[in-house]
């Protein structure tokens, strides 16, 4: 009989995809001047502060690369911005993830999804299947528009 020993590698077991894969994808978002959170007390922290949070539930999708992430990034070339930008990252940031999603509730977990929080309160909130099939300019048009009625 053989025995069979499952091989380790080097992720988390909340890590559903290599780091190779998603750190360009992370990056994009923090090059763009967003902050990744990683655990749930960060997740905490960024979305009771005081002033306007933006958090990006980040994910591989193509819908995130095509439409969501340059959307969520155009959408900051505006007059009026959220204090604060956050993002976490679906299949990646377990932890943080499940825990944004306690926020955004009664909305189903969505990814990629973006919620505009204030002062801790869901202002608005952008499901996947309003990402789906739409371009970036009408995710940041949709996303401008929320900041002007609350930042």
């Amino acid at each position: 009989m053989l025995n069979f020993v499952p091989q380790i590698n080097n992720k988390t077991n909340q890590d559903m995809y290599p780091p190779e894969l998603t750190m360009p994808m992370k990056q994009q978002l923090v090059e763009a001047g967003f902050k990744s959170l990683e655990t749930t007390e960060a997740v905490d922290e960024a979305i009771n502060q005081e002033g306007t949070t933006l958090v990006v539930i980040n994910s591989v999708c193509g819908c995130a690369a095509g439409t969501m992430r340059p959307g969520v990034i155009a959408s900051t070339k505006h007059s009026k911005l959220p204090k604060h930008l956050v993002t976490v990252f679906a299949g990646v940031d377990g932890e943080a993830v499940n825990q944004a999603r306690k926020y955004t509730l009664p909305y189903p977990p969505s990814s990629p999804s973006i919620g505009l929080f204030k002062d801790g309160t869901l202002v608005h909130f952008i499901e996947r299947h309003h990402i789906e099939g739409r371009s970036a300019e009408m995710i940041a048009e949709n996303l401008q528009m929320a900041y002007d009625e609350y930042c």
